[in-house]
């Protein structure tokens, strides 16, 4: 039992810093947020902090739920972790690509391979686990989203 408190500690902590580290190095560029025109269905900037806070802890929680089944099926987990592992890495640079380059249209473009990328995972998760492929689906809705208002914002600010 403390293994697996252990192991949900580390993913849930790793997925934070992903997107601490990110938010960290794009914070100075953040308030262009509240300065460029915005599409309809736009949420307000406190709103960001904590959606992506309760999403990675679900992005780490099912990583850990993985990673626990290595023993049963460790070609798979290793696949999927791999495939996690590229989403968070498409994650991390995609703040950086939209805040601090504001760089619209690539950002645009990053995202759609981030939407991929999460996608991949919930199908290499499902393989092995159901409920831990389902707690990527609120992430891959709230990517599908971030698309609309990345792709809105490059239209509406070019």
């Amino acid at each position: 039992m403390k293994k697996e408190i252990k192991v949900y500690a580390i993913s849930i902590a790793a997925a934070l810093a992903v997107g601490g580290l990110s938010a960290l190095l794009t914070a100075g560029n953040m308030n262009i947020y509240s300065e460029i025109v915005k599409p309809p269905l736009s949420p307000p900037s406190v709103l960001f902090p904590i959606v992506w806070t309760l999403l990675y802890i679900l992005m780490g929680v099912g990583a850990a739920m993985i990673y626990l089944q290595r023993d049963e099926n460790p070609e798979a987990v290793r696949n999927a972790l791999i495939t996690y592992g590229i989403s968070l890495f498409f994650n991390f640079f995609w703040s950086i690509i939209f805040f601090n380059m504001q760089a619209y249209l690539f950002a645009f473009v990053w995202i759609i391979l981030l939407w991929a990328s999460v996608l991949a995972t919930i199908i290499q998760y499902r393989k092995i686990s159901t409920s831990a492929a389902a707690l990527q689906v609120p992430y891959l809705l709230w990517i599908t989203f971030a698309a609309y208002l990345n792709l809105a914002i490059f239209v509406l600010n070019r």
